[in-house]
C-alpha cells in the first residue's frame, strides 16, 4: 500500500505541473479521495482488531522504518481523512475566485497533497528520523498553503510566525528523539520504549515533558498558542478548516503516542495536563468572547477546544495513576472522541466564515448583519455548528464533553483533599468553558445574521453554490449521526483506549452501559423536542397560508426612523463580560467624542489583544531588538559591502584554525623550555 500511494502521490504533482487551472484541482481532489479511500480501509479493520504492519528498509543511518497502522493510529488517519476530503471538496469551489493566480494555485495544490501525506506519514511512522522528516514537510507545506495570499503583508508576517514557531516545536521532539537515539543507538519507537523502560520514572518523565512542549506548540496549548490566531485568518478558509481541524489535531496524537511508549509518573504528568488544559480551555474561550474578526474567533475557540481534549487525557492519565479504570476510559475516550467532534463542527464553521467573506468581502462582524435573508443556508449551518461547539445536545460537541465530565464525577469515587480540589476546579473550569461559549456564539450568530445589515456592501450578497454547500452537509450529517447514535462511535473507541489499560483482549462491557444510555436518551429527546417544535410551526404556517397577512409599521418607540446603528454590536453585546474580564485580559479603546455633551463626531472601538502574547513575545523581541539595533549599520544595502562581509568570513574560516594551531604549538613550545 505505501508503494502505491507514493506512486499516486507523485504522478498527481507532476500531473498539477502541465495542466489548466481547473484540471489543477480536480487532480487534487480526485488524489485526496483515493488516498483516503485506500488509507481508511486498512484503518477501519485496525480500529476493529486487524493491524496493518509493514517494515521498510531504511538506510545505515537510521535503519529499518516499521510503519504501523494501530487502532490509535485508525482514528486519527479516519479523522484526518474525513476532514481533508470535506476541505479538498470546499476549496475546489471556494479558490474558483483565484484562478487569475496559476502559479499560486500550482503550488497551493502541491503544499495540499504533501500536507496530507505528512499528516498520514506521521500518524503511522514507527522511526523518529523519519517522523521527524514528514513533521517538518507538514510544516513547510502548511507555510505555504498560509501564505497563499502573499501580497498582503499582515499574510506574510502570520505565515513566518507560524513558520518559527513550528520549528520551535521540531527542536523539543528533535531532543527527545535524538537523545534516546544516542542512548540506545536507534530512532525507532520501540527504542523508546526499551530505553524508558530501563530509566527512572522520574527520567522518564522528564523525556515525556520534553516531547509534550514539542507537540503542545503545534496544538495550541497556552502559552504556546500565539502562532494561531495569526495563521488561521491569514489561510484560505479551506485552509483554517483543515489547519484547525486536522493540523493541530497530529499534536494531540504524538502526546498520545507517547503516553503510550514512555514510562512516566502517570498521576504527576496528568495534573500537568489537567491544569494546563484548563488554563488553556478557559484563556482561549476569554479571548474568543471579545474578538471582532469572525475567524479570529474561531481561531482562539480552537485554543479552547484543545483545553477540553487536553481535558480529557489529563484525566485518562490521573486514572491510569490512581488505577481508577473507569476514569481512564471515560477520560481517554472523551478526549478522542473530541477530537473527532472538534475537526467537524470547527471545520463546518470555518467553512460558514468563508462563505460570509467571499459574499460580504469582510469578517469584521461589527460590519455584518442580517445575513440570514440572503444566506439562508449559511446561517443554518453555522448554527447548527455553533450549537455543536458550545455541547448542547442533540449534537456531537455534548457527547464527548458528557463523557469527559463523567470523568470528573467517577474521579469522586476515589478522591482525596487535593483531588476533591483539583476536581471542583475542573468542573468549574469545564462549566465556564461551556458558558462563555454560549455567549460567544450567541454573538457572532445574531451580530452576523440577525437585524439589518450595517453597512452598504458594494456587491449584492448571495448564497453561494450547491457544491462549495455540498462538504459542509456531509459535515453535518456525520455531527447529527454522531449526536443521535453515540454508542456506535464510543464502541468504535474500545480499541484505542485499551491500548492504555494495556490488556490485550478487550472486555465487552468497558464502557458503562449506563453512561452510554443516558448520552442516546438525552440526544433523541432533544432531537424530539426539535422537531415538534419545526411540526409545530409546519402546521401554523399550514392553517394560515390562506389569511390574508397585513403589514404595517412597526411601533417605534419614539424612534420614527430606525437605522442599523439602533441594534447591539459585538461590543455592546459582550459589555458586562468585557468589564468583569479586564483585569486578566488586555483590551484597547479607541474612543472619540465618548465624554462630550455635544460631539461632532463620536466613535468608539475596542481592539483585543492577547496578554500572554505581549509577555512572552512581544517583549522579548524589543529586547533583542535594542540589543541588535546599534548592529544596523552592518545592512547597509551596499554589494560591495557584502561581498566584503564574504571575503572577511571565508577569510576567517580559513585562517581561524591556522592561528588557533599556531597558538596551541606555541605554547607547547613554552611549557617544554
Amino acid at each position: 500500500m505505501i508503494n502505491i500511494l507514493i506512486i499516486i502521490l507523485l504522478s498527481s504533482i507532476i500531473s498539477v505541473l502541465f495542466v489548466s487551472t481547473k484540471s489543477k484541482g480536480i487532480i487534487t481532489v480526485a488524489t485526496v479521495i483515493v488516498i483516503a479511500s485506500l488509507s481508511s480501509f486498512f484503518s477501519i479493520k485496525a480500529l476493529f482488531g486487524e493491524s496493518y504492519q509493514v517494515v521498510l528498509s531504511g538506510t545505515i543511518m537510521f535503519g529499518k522504518v516499521p510503519v504501523i497502522i494501530d487502532s490509535l493510529s485508525a482514528w486519527f488517519i479516519l479523522t484526518i481523512n474525513f476532514t481533508i476530503v470535506t476541505g479538498a471538496m470546499y476549496g475546489f469551489n471556494y479558490m474558483k475566485k483565484y484562478r487569475e493566480k496559476k502559479n499560486e494555485i500550482t503550488l497551493h495544490c502541491i503544499a495540499f497533497l504533501l500536507v496530507y501525506f505528512a499528516l498520514l506519514g506521521i500518524s503511522s511512522v514507527q522511526n523518529g528520523f523519519i517522523f521527524l522528516l514528514l513533521w517538518e514537510l507538514m510544516a513547510l507545506s502548511a507555510f505555504t498553503l498560509v501564505i497563499f495570499e502573499h501580497e498582503k503583508p499582515e499574510t506574510i508576517k502570520a505565515g513566518l510566525n507560524y513558520l518559527i514557531q513550528s520549528h520551535f516545536s521540531i527542536v523539543f521532539i528533535m531532543l527527545g528523539f535524538i537523545y534516546v537515539a544516542f542512548k540506545t543507538g536507534s530512532y525507532g519507537f520501540d527504542a523508546i520504549v526499551s530505553f524508558s523502560g530501563n530509566q527512572s520514572v522520574l527520567a522518564g518523565t522528564v523525556l515525556f515533558l520534553c516531547f509534550f512542549i514539542g507537540f503542545a506548540i503545534k496544538s495550541g496549548f497556552v502559552p504556546f498558542h500565539t502562532w494561531l490566531p495569526y495563521a488561521h485568518p491569514a489561510a484560505p478558509t479551506h485552509v483554517s478548516g483543515i489547519m484547525s481541524g486536522v493540523l493541530i489535531k497530529i499534536g494531540i496524537y504524538g502526546i498520545l503516542r507517547m503516553l503510550l511508549l514512555i514510562r512516566t509518573d502517570y498521576t504527576t504528568i496528568g495534573y500537568i495536563i489537567l491544569f494546563i488544559s484548563l488554563f488553556t480551555g478557559i484563556y482561549g474561550v476569554m479571548l474568543a468572547t471579545i474578538q471582532h474578526n469572525l475567524k479570529k474567533l474561531l481561531a482562539y475557540h480552537s485554543v479552547e477546544n484543545i483545553g477540553i481534549i487536553g481535558i480529557g487525557i489529563g484525566l485518562g492519565c490521573i486514572g491510569l495513576g490512581s488505577s481508577n479504570k473507569w476514569m481512564a476510559i471515560l477520560g481517554f475516550s472523551g478526549a478522542l472522541l473530541h477530537t473527532l467532534n472538534h475537526s467537524l463542527f470547527k471545520s463546518l464553521l470555518f467553512y460558514s466564515a468563508g462563505n460570509i467573506y467571499q459574499a460580504a468581502h469582510t469578517l469584521n462582524v461589527e460590519r455584518l448583519g442580517g445575513l440570514i435573508k440572503k444566506m439562508p443556508q449559511t446561517a443554518v449551518l453555522f448554527l447548527v455548528a455553533s450549537i455543536a461547539i458550545c455541547g448542547l445536545p442533540p449534537l456531537n460537541g455534548f457527547i464527548s464533553e458528557f463523557l469527559i465530565y463523567g470523568g470528573l464525577y467517577n474521579w469522586l469515587y476515589s478522591a482525596n483533599l487535593i483531588s476533591l480540589i483539583a476536581i471542583v476546579f475542573s468542573i468549574g473550569g469545564l462549566v465556564l468553558i461551556g458558558g462563555l461559549a454560549l455567549l460567544c456564539f450567541t454573538k457572532a450568530f445574531s451580530i452576523v445574521f440577525l437585524g439589518n445589515s450595517r453597512e452598504k456592501h458594494d456587491d449584492e450578497i448571495y448564497e453561494t453554490g450547491f457544491w462549495q454547500l455540498f462538504p459542509m452537509y456531509l459535515t453535518v450529517s456525520l455531527m447529527i449521526l454522531i449526536g443521535l447514535f453515540p454508542s456506535f462511535f464510543i464502541n468504535a473507541l474500545k480499541r484505542p483506549v485499551a491500548l492504555y489499560l494495556q490488556s490485550a483482549v478487550f472486555d465487552q462491557n468497558i464502557i458503562k452501559v449506563g453512561v452510554v444510555d443516558s448520552l442516546q436518551t438525552i440526544s433523541w429527546l432533544f432531537f424530539g423536542l426539535i422537531l415538534f417544535v419545526l411540526v409545530i410551526v409546519g402546521l401554523r404556517k399550514l392553517i394560515t397560508r390562506k389569511k390574508n397577512i397585513e403589514i404595517g409599521s412597526t411601533w417605534g418607540c419614539a424612534y420614527n426612523n430606525p437605522t442599523s446603528k439602533l441594534q447591539y454590536t459585538a461590543s455592546s453585546y459582550v459589555r458586562s463580560y468585557s468589564k468583569l474580564a479586564k483585569p486578566l485580559l488586555d483590551i484597547e479603546k479607541n474612543e472619540v467624542g465618548i465624554d462630550e455633551v455635544f460631539p461632532a463626531e463620536k466613535h468608539y472601538e475596542t481592539d483585543p489583544y492577547d496578554k500572554i502574547e505581549r509577555i512572552f513575545i512581544d517583549k522579548p523581541l524589543k529586547l533583542i531588538n535594542r540589543i541588535t539595533d546599534p548592529f544596523l549599520f552592518l545592512q547597509n544595502g551596499r554589494l560591495q559591502t557584502y561581498i566584503l562581509y564574504g571575503i572577511i568570513f571565508i577569510a576567517s574560516v580559513i585562517g581561524l584554525p591556522l592561528i588557533i594551531e599556531k597558538i596551541i604549538s606555541i605554547f607547547h613550545f613554552l611549557n617544554n623550555l
